[in-house]
C-alpha cells in the first residue's frame, strides 16, 4: 500500500500580527482600512535659543497641540550613525588627489572618522510624526471592543481603488494641517515617499540586519508586508 504523503499544516506567520497591509503612493495602508502618512521633522537646539525665542516656541507648540482634532504619533529613532556613503566619497576623493602628502592626510582623516564612529558609538536621532486617517474615529468603542483589538490580530479590510483614493485625499488634507503647524514653530518637515516608508519599516523591524544590509531602491513599486522575520 502506497504511503500517503501528509502535508504539513499551514502555520500562521509573524506577518499575521502586523498591522500594515501594504505601502503605496507614499501611504501606509493598514489592515483595518485606515491610512498613515509619515513626515520627517527637523530638530531645534532649544538650549541655544534666547528666553523670548524659547517662550515663542513653547507657545507655538501649545497652539499646535490645542488645534489638533485627531490623534497624532511622534516617533523618535536612535540609530548608530552610518558613514559608509561618506567614507566612499572620501576614498574616491583620495584616489583623485595627485599630491602624495594630501593623499596621506586624507587617509588619516578617513581613519580618524572611522575610529571615532566605531569606538564612540555615535548615534543619530531622527524625529517622525505619523498622521492617520480613520473614517471610523467618530464611532465609540466599549471596553470589550478595545480589548479584542489588542488581543486579536487586525482583520484585513480590502479597499478598492476609489476608496483608497478618497481616504488618501482626506489624509493629505490632515497632513497639510500638521505640516503647517510644524512650520509655524520653525520646524522643517518632509513627507516620506514610498521608498522612505519602506526603509523606515525595514529599519524598525530589522534593527540589526539593517545596519549591515541596508534597503535597496524599490523603484517606486508598492510593497505588501513581507519583512524578514
Amino acid at each position: 500500500m502506497a504511503e500517503q504523503t501528509k502535508k504539513a499544516p499551514n502555520r500562521p506567520t509573524t506577518q499575521r500580527y502586523l498591522d500594515m497591509s501594504e505601502v503605496r503612493d507614499d501611504v501606509i495602508s493598514m489592515k483595518d482600512g485606515t491610512l498613515r502618512a509619515v513626515v520627517l521633522v527637523s530638530s531645534i537646539n532649544f538650549a541655544l535659543k534666547s528666553e523670548d525665542e524659547q517662550q515663542a516656541i513653547v507657545q507655538g507648540y501649545m497652539q499646535f497641540l490645542n488645534g489638533l482634532e485627531f490623534p497624532l504619533q511622534v516617533v523618535i529613532q536612535s540609530r548608530k550613525m552610518r558613514i559608509d556613503d561618506y567614507i566612499g566619497r572620501m576614498r574616491q576623493a583620495e584616489r583623485d588627489l595627485q599630491n602624495e602628502l594630501l593623499r596621506t592626510q586624507m587617509n588619516d582623516y578617513i581613519q580618524f572618522i572611522q575610529d571615532l564612529v566605531e569606538g564612540g558609538e555615535i548615534m543619530s536621532k531622527q524625529f517622525y510624526v505619523v498622521v492617520q486617517y480613520d473614517p471610523s474615529t467618530d464611532k465609540k468603542k466599549n471596553f470589550w471592543t478595545r480589548a479584542r483589538e489588542v488581543i486579536s490580530p487586525a482583520r484585513r479590510v480590502q479597499l478598492n481603488e476609489k476608496q483608497f483614493e478618497e481616504r488618501a485625499h482626506k489624509l493629505e488634507q490632515t497632513l497639510n494641517h500638521v505640516v503647517g503647524g510644524l512650520n509655524s514653530m520653525g520646524l522643517t518637515s518632509v513627507r516620506l515617499d514610498t521608498q522612505g516608508l519602506i526603509e523606515l519599516l525595514y529599519d524598525s523591524y530589522n534593527p540589526v540586519l539593517s545596519s549591515v544590509q541596508p534597503m535597496t531602491d524599490i523603484g517606486g513599486q508598492h510593497i505588501e508586508t513581507s519583512y524578514g522575520f
